[in-house]
């Protein structure tokens, strides 16, 4: 011990504090199973270019941020990747070292990148000179107590309440001795003697671990990646708390807790360990950089990237189909989720009368709303917005039925309990099981009739004046671009999955819709645009909506592409034919689309085979959901009409033209296209690391607390997307590149939007998104390259020099 480190005061809660609530935002959130929403894994990174972060996960944890050297090998090897990608990545390169040449950087390409294990932890350390698993023993512990304090309903018999994650754990850990007959001595007693106060025991097992500030950042990050999902779980309700404009401590908490953990552990293991730890705290003070290896990575990564691109480009850039003006007989507006890509092409292909939109599924709704017989406010809007109205389904005149059907939840739900329950389980089994075999063979061959949501039509609930009736009406159609030549029929179609026996159900719906079916939003936005007196304000507004004209909802099953269209909520007899014509071509379109699907789904011979995996409780993948997506384009629809994107780019309807302000250009680039990023990265992540990043294995989950899935019997909760989501079970079906943002509109304008916004210009500057800008012909003009500079692209999205080096 030195003469400072003896004179130095201790570190306070003050201090500390603000050190741990960075970490704790190092951190994503995740959302519980009910209403999960991809969630980009590099949220915390946003600021960090891909080498910078790569160098820090290697620090803290054992996740790689790009894909195994050979992966990128066989894209070079097969002409996937050309010298002009790999030189452009090269140029792009503001790193140092860079390799010299793209021959150099092709020689790197054949060498595997041997990753370092991540700085131990003491746990780590005094696992390695007592031969007891203390890792595995907290990871148990910890998440066997967080499981149940979180619990959000599943578990019969609920933990106390009403505390903080600290105060709660440390009135069971002081009545644990798990961890003391695994061999940590005292500990019960070192808990029971700790302070009352999170901030006060995190300073104090800090000092006595010796951290100077500059080890605490990343030694703080790397305590936090080792609980896994139950840190997204604390980072969710901080995220939560702050949207609602308070605070919540249950991260910064947890890793007091894991920090008393490593304290303890210390406190007994010092003399063996001293020596390793004080070599892991000066490598946790040492500034984050990336080595040549991250580097080179980082390099091959974006010459992938660059390669999907020039695809992007060539598809933009083929001639266009036919372009005769035709008066349409139908308009329908889809979700710009990727997969109702391939249903437009589909439907779009049976009739020139047919025009297809796309938009945010929420169709700029926020809705906070209660569905029929319940009391729960689902919010059906992406995670980054707070609800700008409530909504309810039913009123007074459906009483009655409102009761009913609460009272057949009720039973149900005890019935559930009762079968569960610790007394009646065992003979339960015995006495009914021959009751189930119905139910056994239904389920074994997928013969359960499945459906989708039809609650009676929601409304807003307090009822909306007409000003803002017309003013949502007006800035949701100006956003859609759709402001004339109305159709007879106007379709607004959201989108949600039907499926059965899947813990993450939820993640197949709407992201959009905060992890709902958008259902609700559509019928919503029908009925304000369906009532007079908002068309009367519409046309003083500017926007002429013919009386001829009738706006119905719709809700496109993903996992069938069947579409259910709500003409109930407006019956209109004058629109019989059309509303029958337009499920004849929905129809077609599905099957169409369903033969599409079929192509990339494993044990799927064609397209009668799609609609049964729905149904089937053993399918791992009934959908692939939004694997492959590599694009977004915000541009007028003629520019990808006709032209195959395989589902594979989010398409949201955009003219710039009659954007007077650029408030849509604005609202497109902070909110959908953020969205899409969190997906496109979740994809991402999920995997090039799915060990630390993805959601596990499917066929050993279990849910617990309702919140998430464990892998067996307890442990760690595992986040992210499971692996049979983005892996065919030979090879990945999600090719790991980040979005392309593709958007027809003045450079000045998008510049302009950046400079307001530095979070999303962080995304673009640190390339977590590439941006292009578009020309008046949907071709591949401009290139964001950082900085709020661009440089011109032809329109395959190739510069000079890369035309130059792949001729």
């Amino acid at each position: 011990m030195t003469q400072d480190s003896l004179t130095k005061p201790k570190p306070t809660a003050a201090d500390i504090v603000p050190i741990a609530d960075a970490a704790a935002r190092a951190i994503p959130p995740v959302w519980p199973l009910a209403s999960s929403v991809a969630v980009n894994p590099y949220l915390g990174q946003a600021g960090l270019d891909l080498a910078t972060t790569a160098a820090l996960l290697a620090r803290v944890s054992d996740a790689p941020a790009t894909m195994a050297r050979s992966w990128y090998r066989e894209r070079i090897g097969n002409g996937s990747i050309t010298d002009g990608d790999l030189a452009a990545a090269l140029a792009a390169c503001t790193a140092s070292p860079c390799p010299a040449s793209v021959a150099e950087l092709k020689l790197a390409a054949q060498r595997p990148h041997v990753r370092k294990d991540p700085l131990p932890t003491i746990a780590d350390l005094a696992a390695r000179v007592s031969g007891i698993d203390w890792p595995a023993i907290i990871a148990e512990r910890l998440g066997h107590w967080i499981a149940g304090w979180s619990d959000e309903g599943q578990a019969l018999w609920a933990a106390p309440q009403g505390k903080s994650a600290f105060r709660a754990w440390q009135d069971v850990a002081t009545h644990d001795l798990t961890p003391e007959i695994a061999g940590l001595k005292g500990f019960a007693r070192f808990v029971a003697d700790a302070p009352d106060s999170a901030a006060d025991a995190l300073a104090a097992s800090t000092a006595r671990l010796g951290l100077p500030d500059a080890a605490m950042p990343t030694y703080f990050h790397a305590l936090l990646m080792t609980l896994g999902g139950w840190a997204q779980v604390g980072r969710y309700r901080l995220w939560q708390a702050e949207l609602a404009g308070q605070q919540d401590s249950t991260l910064t908490d947890l890793l007091c807790i894991r920090l008393m953990w490593e304290d303890a552990l210390l406190a007994q293991y010092r003399s063996p360990i001293h020596e390793a730890w004080q070599d892991v705290v000066a490598a946790h003070s040492a500034p984050v950089a990336p080595d040549a290896d991250q580097i080179i990575d980082a390099i091959l990564q974006e010459a992938a990237e660059r390669a999907g691109q020039r695809a992007i480009g060539e598809t933009l850039a083929a001639a266009p189909g036919s372009s005769a003006a035709v008066p349409p007989a139908l308009q329908a507006a889809f979700c710009i989720d990727v997969r109702s890509e391939v249903f437009r092409r589909a439907l779009e292909a049976l009739d020139p009368s047919i025009q297809t939109l796309g938009f945010a599924g929420f169709f700029g709704l926020g809705a906070s709303h209660r569905r029929f017989a319940s009391d729960v406010h689902e919010h059906r809007l992406p995670v980054l917005l707070n609800p700008k109205l409530t909504t309810s389904s039913g009123g007074a005149e459906l009483e009655d039925v409102d009761r009913a059907a609460r009272y057949r939840s009720r039973a149900k739900r005890a019935w559930g309990r009762f079968k569960l329950a610790a007394v009646s389980s065992f003979a339960f089994v015995e006495a009914a099981g021959p009751v189930y075999l119905g139910k056994l063979m239904r389920d074994s061959f997928a013969l359960k009739k499945t459906s989708l949501p039809n609650d009676p039509m929601p409304r807003p609930d307090p009822a909306l004046s007409l000003a803002d009736k017309i003013d949502a009406a007006t800035a949701v159609l100006r956003a859609m671009s759709l402001t004339q030549n109305f159709a007879p029929l106007v379709l607004l179609v959201g989108h949600g999955a039907n499926v059965v026996n899947n813990p993450h159900a939820s993640g197949l719906h709407c992201g959009a819709c905060g992890g709902y079916s958008g259902e609700v939003n559509a019928r919503l936005l029908a009925s304000l645009l369906n009532e007079p007196a908002v068309r009367g304000g519409l046309a003083s507004n500017g926007i002429i909506v013919p009386s001829t004209t009738l706006f119905l909802a719709g809700l496109h099953d993903t996992t069938t592409d069947n579409v259910l269209i709500y003409d109930g909520d407006h019956p209109s007899s004058a629109h019989a034919n059309a509303i029958d014509q337009a499920r004849g071509w929905l129809a077609s379109a599905g099957l169409v689309a369903r033969g599409e699907r079929a192509l990339r789904l494993p044990r799927a011979d064609g397209a009668a085979d799609v609609a049964k995996r729905s149904r089937d409780w053993a399918e791992i993948r009934p959908e692939w959901a939004l694997a492959g997506c590599k694009a977004f384009i915000a541009a007028p629809r003629s520019r990808t009409s006709g032209k195959c994107l395989e589902g594979r780019a989010f398409l949201h309807d955009y003219q710039w033209q009659q954007d007077e302000g650029f408030g849509v250009l604005e609202l497109i680039m902070t909110a959908p296209v953020v969205v899409a990023s969190w997906i496109s990265l979740q994809y991402y992540g999920s995997s090039v690391a799915p060990h630390v990043f993805g959601g596990g294995n499917k066929l050993i989950h279990n849910v617990t607390g309702g919140i998430g899935v464990v892998e067996g019997n307890g442990g760690t909760l595992r986040a992210g997307l499971p692996w049979q989501s983005v892996h065919d079970g030979s090879d990945l079906v999600h090719e790991p590149l980040r979005l392309s943002v593709c958007i027809e509109a003045p450079v000045e304008a998008m510049t302009a939007i950046l400079e307001r916004h530095e979070g999303v210009r962080a995304l673009f500057d640190n390339r977590w998104l590439h941006l292009f800008a578009l020309n008046a012909a949907g071709e591949l003009a401009w290139r964001y390259t950082g900085n709020l500079q661009w440089e011109r692209v032809d329109g395959h999205g190739q510069t000079m020099m890369e035309r130059d080096l792949a001729a």
